[in-house]
C-alpha cells in the first residue's frame, strides 16, 4: 500500500477539492449567449501525422477563397501542441482549407462553413518524402524532425535498433550520447529526465542504465528531446526531458507482433496484443530478454602527502551478465462523448550479477602502508517496479477545452551486495580457503510513490488560452545495509561491523501549481508565460546515528518562449525557463562502499536543491525536403551538485561524495538537419558544440574549455524491400569540476529484408567491427592527487533478429499521463 499519511495526503486534497469544484462548475455551466457572434460560423479540427497519427503540434492552419488562384488568407491560426485547432468568426460559404507544418507536405481540402460549427475531425498530414504513384499516397516519417520545441528520432524507421534495446535506441537520437557503461548524457549533461509516453518510470528514475537493457527497441515509436520544457511540466531536468514514446495499436479489430533477436551481447523476445472493439481499446505487451558485458579497468594514481608522493597501480577484468521480463497493459474506454476513461499498469524486474578480478599494487614512503594483493568479487543485484495510472479526462463541445484528473501508484524495490576474498601478496586469485580476507554486504532500497494531479484547459479566443494544474507526489523510500567483515578476534566466520552499515528512512512531498497563458499577435508571433510553484517537504531519520532532519522549501519556477513565422516553412524561437535539481536516493544514502580497494564512496543526506537558469534561441526551416534546426543557449547553475573526489585520513584512500560546490555554465551551439538527396535515400546530422565553465572555490578548481559531439544517421530502400542503414556518433573529452571525462566513438550498420507481404522482416546489425573495444579515458587532478583512469568496454556485437506483425499498427488518440521528473538521479547511474 502507499506508504504516506492522512495528514500528508489531506494537506494537499484541499486545495486540489477546490480547485476540481471550481473546474467542474466552469464545465458544466453552458456558456452566456453573445449575439454578437451567435450567426457567425466556425471550423474544428485535429491534424494528425499520416502515418502515426499522432498530433503535429503547431500546425499552420489558413482558411482561403474558393478560387484557387485567389491564395489571399481570409483567416488563419496555428494548432495547439495536440495538434488542435478552431477558427472562429468564419463568414458562411465555400472555401479551401490549407494545412502545412514544417517537414510536411501541404494538404487542402474543400471545405463549406455555414452558420454553425463545422467539425472537420482528424486532418492527416503527410510526411514530406511522400510520394504520388499512380494515384496511391506512400508515406515514411524521416528518421529525424525538428519541431520548433523538441527534436524528434523516429526509431521505427531506423532498421539498425533491430533486436536492440532502449539503450540503444538513446544513442541514435539527437543531443543524446550513451557511453560503454550505458550511462546517458543530454547535452553533455546527466542533469535530466526520462519519461516513458509522457509519464515517469519508477524503473528509469532508479536505475535508468540497466531499465534501459529491459525496453525492447521494436516497442518503441520515437524519442522526443525537449530542451525547454514548459510549466506543466515538473521542474526537474535542467538539460531537458528525454520523451520515450511507445507503440500503441488501435485499429479496429487485432494487432501485434511477434519478435526475437540473438547476438553475442544480448538475447531478447518481445511481442505485442493490441484490439479495438467499439469504445474499448487494449494494449499490452510482453517481453524477456538477457544481457552480456565484459569489460576492462585501469587506474594509475599519485598522492600527495607530507610524507612523500605514494602511487596506487589498480588493474581488473570483469564479467557482468543479467535478464529481464517487463510487462505493460492498458485499457481506454470512452463511455460517451467527451468523456474518457484510461488505466494502465507495467511491471519490470531485473536481476544481474558480476565477477571481477583486481591486482592492485600500493606503494608509499611509508613502508608499513605498501599492499600488494589481488580480489576476486562476485557482485549481484536486482529490481522491482510496478506502477498503475489512472485518468479521467472531460472534452468540450468548446475546442481545445479539457479537464483532467489523474492518479498513480509505484512500488519499486531493489537489493544489492557483494562478496570478495581478498589475497594478501599475490598478483593472481587464489582459492577462496587461501584468503587471507573476506567481505561481504547486503542492501536494499525500498520504495513507494503517489501521485495525484488535475489539469484544465480554457480557451478564450483564437490564439489564446489559459492552463491551470495542481499536482500532489508523496514519495517514501530509504536504504537499509548491512557489511560483515573477517575479524580475527571471532574467528574465521564474518561477523557485522556495525560502524559501516546504514538504516535511514527518507520521505520527500512535493506540492506544485502552475498557470500558462498563451496568446498569439497577429498572424505571425505566438507566445507563452507560465510559471510553477513548487513546494518541498522532506522528513528524513537516520536510525544508525538517531539522527533527524526536516527542511522544506518554495521555489518558484518562471518560463516562457515566443515563437515567430518567417515564412510557411520557416520560424525563430526564443525560450527561457528556471528548473530545479532534487537529490535522488543514490545522492543521499549515507552508506559508505568500501568495495573498490583506495576508494571510499558515500551520499550526502543535507545536499541543497539545484536551480538553473537556461536561455535558448533557435531558428528552423525547411525547403523543399531539407529540414534544418539551429540553437544557441546558455544554462547556468550557482550551486551545483557535483561529484566530489577527497582525501581520506587514511593514506592511499580516496573519498568520493556529493556537495553543492560548483557554479556552472554551458554556452552551446548545435545543428540538426535532415534531408532527402534522393527519395529513397534518408540523411539526417548535426553537430555539438559547447564551451563549459566550471568554478568551485572550496575545491580550488576552474575548470573551462571546448568540446563538441558529431552525430549522423543515414538509410537508403533498396529494390525488393531492402533497406540499408548507418549510424555513426563521436564526441571529443568533456569538462568535469575536477578533471576531464572521456572521449566517445560508437558506429553501426544494419540491413533488413521485408517479406511475407511486409508483414515480416529479418534484420542483421554490426556495431564497432572496427575496433573490439573503446577506451574511455578520464583524469582527476586535486592538489593531493592525480588519477588517470581507463575502462575499455567492448562494443563490437553482431545481432540477428526476426519479427512478424499481424493485423495493422497505427496510433490512438493522446492520452492524459503523469510526468513525475522533478529528482536528480545521477544521470543513468543509480543504486545503494
Amino acid at each position: 500500500m502507499p506508504n504516506f499519511s492522512t495528514a500528508r495526503l489531506g494537506r494537499w486534497l484541499l486545495p486540489v477539492a477546490a480547485f476540481c469544484t471550481t473546474t467542474l462548475a466552469l464545465a458544466q455551466s453552458p456558456a452566456a449567449p453573445i449575439a454578437a457572434v451567435a450567426a457567425t460560423g466556425a471550423l474544428t479540427g485535429t491534424v494528425l501525422d499520416s502515418v502515426s497519427r499522432q498530433p503535429v503540434s503547431y500546425a499552420t492552419v489558413v482558411l482561403l477563397p474558393a478560387a484557387a488562384t485567389d491564395n489571399k488568407p481570409i483567416s488563419g491560426v496555428a494548432a495547439d501542441d495536440a495538434g488542435k485547432f478552431s477558427l472562429t468568426k468564419l463568414p458562411a460559404g465555400s472555401f479551401r482549407l490549407r494545412v502545412s507544418y514544417v517537414g510536411y507536405g501541404t494538404h487542402t481540402q474543400a471545405v463549406t462553413v455555414t452558420s454553425g460549427a463545422t467539425a472537420l475531425g482528424a486532418i492527416r498530414l503527410p510526411a514530406a518524402a511522400t510520394a504520388l504513384q499512380e494515384a496511391v499516397v506512400v508515406g515514411q516519417k524521416p528518421v529525424i524532425e525538428v519541431k520548433p520545441d523538441r527534436l524528434v528520432y523516429n526509431a521505427d524507421q531506423d532498421v539498425s535498433n533491430a533486436g536492440g534495446t532502449a539503450q540503444d535506441v538513446l544513442r541514435k537520437a539527437p543531443l543524446l550520447a550513451v557511453d560503454g557503461d550505458g550511462n546517458v548524457t543530454m547535452r553533455g549533461s546527466a542533469n535530466f529526465k526520462v519519461l516513458v509516453n509522457n509519464k515517469p518510470s519508477p524503473t528509469l528514475a532508479r536505475n535508468l542504465a540497466e531499465a534501459l537493457k529491459s525496453i525492447p527497441a521494436e516497442q518503441i515509436q520515437s524519442v522526443e528531446v525537449i530542451t525547454t520544457p514548459p510549466a506543466k511540466y515538473d521542474g526537474e531536468g535542467t538539460a531537458g526531458i528525454i520523451n520515450i514514446v511507445l507503440k500503441k495499436g488501435t485499429k479496429q479489430g487485432a494487432n501485434g507482433r511477434v519478435g526475437i533477436s540473438s547476438g553475442n551481447r544480448n538475447t531478447n523476445f518481445n511481442s505485442a496484443l493490441n484490439f479495438r472493439q467499439g469504445k474499448i481499446n487494449f494494449t499490452s505487451s510482453a517481453n524477456a530478454g538477457a544481457w552480456y558485458n565484459p569489460g576492462q579497468s585501469e587506474t594509475y594514481r599519485l598522492g600527495y602527502s607530507q610524507a612523500g608522493t605514494d602511487t596506487l597501480r589498480r588493474s581488473g577484468n570483469r564479467y557482468n551478465k543479467g535478464g529481464w521480463t517487463y510487462g505493460t497493459v492498458g485499457l481506454d474506454y470512452d463511455p460517451a462523448e467527451h468523456h474518457s476513461i484510461t488505466l494502465a499498469g507495467s511491471i519490470n524486474y531485473y536481476q544481474g550479477q558480476g565477477t571481477s578480478d583486481l591486482f592492485n599494487r600500493f606503494t608509499s614512503p611509508l613502508a608499513a602502508s605498501n599492499q600488494l594483493f589481488t580480489r576476486a568479487t562476485k557482485e549481484v543485484f536486482n529490481g522491482l517496479n510496478v506502477e498503475g495510472t489512472g485518468t479521467y479526462t472531460r472534452t468540450f463541445a468548446q475546442a481545445r477545452k479539457e479537464w483532467s484528473v489523474l492518479g498513480q501508484y509505484a512500488l519499486n524495490t531493489g537489493t544489492f551486495g557483494y562478496d570478495y576474498n581478498q589475497f594478501q601478496g599475490s598478483s593472481i586469485p587464489l582459492g577462496a580457503a587461501e584468503a587471507n580476507y573476506r567481505e561481504r554486504s547486503r542492501g536494499r532500497t525500498p520504495g513507494h510513490e503517489t501521485t495525484l494531479q488535475t489539469d484544465f484547459t480554457q480557451p478564450l479566443g483564437e490564439q489564446s488560452k489559459l492552463e491551470l494544474g495542481l499536482k500532489g507526489i508523496f514519495r517514501s523510500t530509504g536504504s537499509v545495509a548491512t557489511v560483515d567483515t573477517l575479524r580475527t578476534g571471532y574467528g574465521p566466520n564474518l561477523r557485522e561491523d556495525r560502524r559501516r552499515g546504514t538504516d535511514f528512512s527518507y520521505n520527500q512531498d512535493v506540492e506544485a501549481a502552475y498557470a500558462i497563458y498563451s496568446f498569439g499577435v497577429g498572424k505571425k508571433l505566438t507566445a507563452s508565460l507560465g510559471s510553477r510553484l513548487e513546494r518541498t517537504g522532506i522528513n528524513a531519520d537516520f536510525r544508525t546515528t538517531n539522527s533527524q532532519f526536516a527542511p522544506s522549501y518554495l521555489t518558484v519556477l518562471p518560463n516562457g518562449f515566443a515563437q515567430y513565422k518567417l515564412g510557411e516553412a520557416s520560424s525563430m524561437r526564443a525560450a527561457y525557463s528556471r528548473r530545479i535539481t532534487r537529490p535522488a536516493i543514490d545522492y543521499l544514502n549515507p552508506f559508505r562502499d568500501a568495495s573498490t580497494p583506495g576508494f571510499v564512496s558515500y551520499g550526502n543526506p543535507f545536499l541543497d536543491p539545484e536551480l538553473t537558469d537556461s536561455y535558448e534561441l533557435s531558428y528552423n526551416t525547411s525547403v523543399k525536403t531539407t529540414t534544418v534546426n539551429a540553437a544557441l543557449s546558455v544554462r547556468h547553475t550557482g550551486n551545483a551538485i557535483e561529484n566530489v573526489n577527497l582525501p581520506s585520513n587514511t593514506q592511499g584512500i580516496i573519498e568520493t561524495t556529493y556537495a553543492n560546490v560548483a557554479a556552472n555554465t554551458f554556452y552551446q551551439f548545435n545543428i540538426y538537419g535532415s534531408l532527402k538527396p534522393t527519395p529513397k535515400w534518408d540523411i539526417s546530422a548535426g553537430p555539438d558544440v559547447q564551451y563549459i565553465v566550471r568554478r568551485s572555490p572550496s575545491l580550488q578548481a576552474d575548470q573551462r574549455g571546448f568540446t563538441a559531439s558529431l552525430n549522423f544517421n543515414t538509410s537508403y530502400r533498396l529494390p525488393k524491400d531492402y533497406t540499408i542503414q548507418a549510424f555513426g556518433y563521436g564526441s571529443l573529452r568533456s569538462i568535469d569540476i575536477q578533471g576531464y571525462g572521456p572521449a566517445n566513438l560508437y558506429y553501426s550498420f544494419g540491413g533488413k529484408k521485408t517479406f511475407w507481404d511486409k508483414k515480416a522482416d529479418i534484420s542483421l546489425n554490426v556495431t564497432c567491427p572496427f575496433n573490439e573495444r573503446w577506451a574511455y579515458r578520464s583524469t582527476i587532478s586535486t592538489p593531493s592527487f592525480d588519477q588517470r583512469s581507463t575502462f575499455y568496454a567492448y562494443q563490437r556485437a553482431f545481432r540477428v533478429s526476426f519479427a512478424y506483425r499481424f493485423g495493422q499498427e497505427q496510433q490512438g488518440k493522446q492520452r492524459k499521463s503523469i510526468q513525475n521528473d522533478d529528482t536528480k538521479g545521477g544521470g543513468s547511474k543509480q543504486g545503494g
